[in-house]
């Protein structure tokens, strides 16, 4: 693989990595290990495509989210743009959708 070049499949991978630093506030705990990142899509051009949800649909920080999430996506090399959709179906389920490490941390492993 080329390092100027790198594939769409190492794009995602870099991208989800960059989202383990967002972070939810309420819960302390990273988005990508929450759960909460569905799709991560990348197309040739660097267009980069992620579904999310939050954790709820009331959250009052969703707007924040999807910005700090497209600028996460954004520093990755081989990204030029990123779109980054807020869904509900879905709906998210801490107890099957977040990581062992999560559950640990929210106390319902």
């Amino acid at each position: 693989m080329d390092e100027q070049n790198p594939s769409s499949a190492t794009i995602e991978e870099l991208i989800r990595e960059e989202l383990k630093n967002v972070v939810d506030p309420e819960m302390g705990i990273d988005i990508i290990n929450l759960g909460l990142v569905y799709r991560v899509d990348v197309d040739p051009v660097g267009e980069a495509v992620i579904d999310m949800t939050l954790t709820s649909m009331g959250c009052p920080i969703g707007p924040q989210f999807q910005l700090m999430v497209k600028h996460a996506a954004q520093r990755v090399p081989g990204v030029q743009n990123a779109v980054v959709n807020i869904v509900f179906s879905p709906p998210w389920n801490p107890y099957s959708m977040a990581s062992d490490d999560a559950k640990i941390m929210l106390g319902i492993f």
